[in-house]
């Protein structure tokens, strides 16, 4: 990694909640289960975490998002991680105000890449992530928009693969030219594929031990754009996010790359 790597992230942040237990018998009087609450864990979610992933690895990096909290609260059996229930609220938050954005794009160029994670819970507009793309060379999204000409100065997009199937139906000419080597579409176990104007280069993972796929998809951001800046060479990069995101989803509830998993990915792919 460059020295003293510098990155911005932009997007929707939330309060991942998990609360633990067990579930032993039904309710009598509805069909659902009884559910006994153990202990709880809370983390910073959504863009919070793609933040909290660069803390882990070492990045500098600055976090803009909403000031409101969003919780989701997930309930889950302890023994077989089974969630029965996840409630989300509020579902919505405010607008990145125009002062707000425009004092970030002020000082935009100085930071070395520029993660956006739209949660699409409100907090950036189409237009919004336009304006950041305009504004620096090295914009990384990750929307649950439709993709569009909105964001088509951005540098890489990456949707999984739902989005992706959302998108192509809906955008005519998703396969186009203006998309090569920009659109990356993950698949959970099977890895992810990113679009050429030949067609898709697929990129396959080993089948792992899934425990929990919540984050998974922040710590590929963040691990494919720390990556790239540091060899600029994005078929390296993804091949590292696709590594780092299979040990993540080997921990329990939303986890961050660390320092030694760091150590052992660099050791496989080297």
């Amino acid at each position: 990694m460059p020295k003293n790597m510098k990155a911005l992230i932009v997007g929707d942040s939330c309060n991942d909640k998990f609360t633990y237990g067990s579930a032993e018998r039904l309710c009598p009087d509805v069909p659902a289960p009884v559910f006994s609450p153990l202990f709880t864990s809370e983390s910073s979610g959504m863009a919070g975490n793609v933040y909290n992933n660069f803390k882990a690895i070492g990045a500098s990096c600055e976090l803009v998002t909403n000031e409101e909290e969003i919780t989701k609260h997930r309930y889950v059996d302890s023994k077989t991680n089974h969630t029965f229930l996840r409630v989300d609220s509020p579902l919505t938050c405010e607008r990145i105000s125009e002062e707000r954005l425009s004092s970030v794009l002020s000082y935009i160029d100085k930071f070395d890449a520029v993660a956006v994670s739209d949660y699409g819970k409100g907090f950036l507009l189409e237009e919004d992530i336009r304006k950041i793309c305009e504004s620096h060379d090295k914009v990384f999204l990750d929307t649950k928009k439709t993709i569009g000409d909105w964001c088509k100065d951005v540098a890489f997009i990456k949707i999984n693969t739902p989005e992706f199937e959302a998108t192509r139906e809906s955008i005519e000419g998703i396969n186009s030219k203006k998309w090569a080597n920009k659109l990356i579409v993950t698949r959970g176990g099977l890895g992810c594929m990113m679009w050429k104007e030949t067609g898709f280069n697929y990129y396959p993972t080993k089948k792992v031990d899934v425990f929990d796929l919540s984050g998974a998809g922040d710590t590929f951001l963040c691990c494919l754009m720390y990556d790239y800046i540091k060899s600029n060479d994005i078929n390296s990069a993804i091949e590292f996010a696709n590594e780092c995101s299979s040990f993540v989803v080997q921990k329990k509830g939303v986890s961050t790359i660390t320092k030694k998993d760091l150590l052992c990915i660099n050791t496989k792919l080297n």
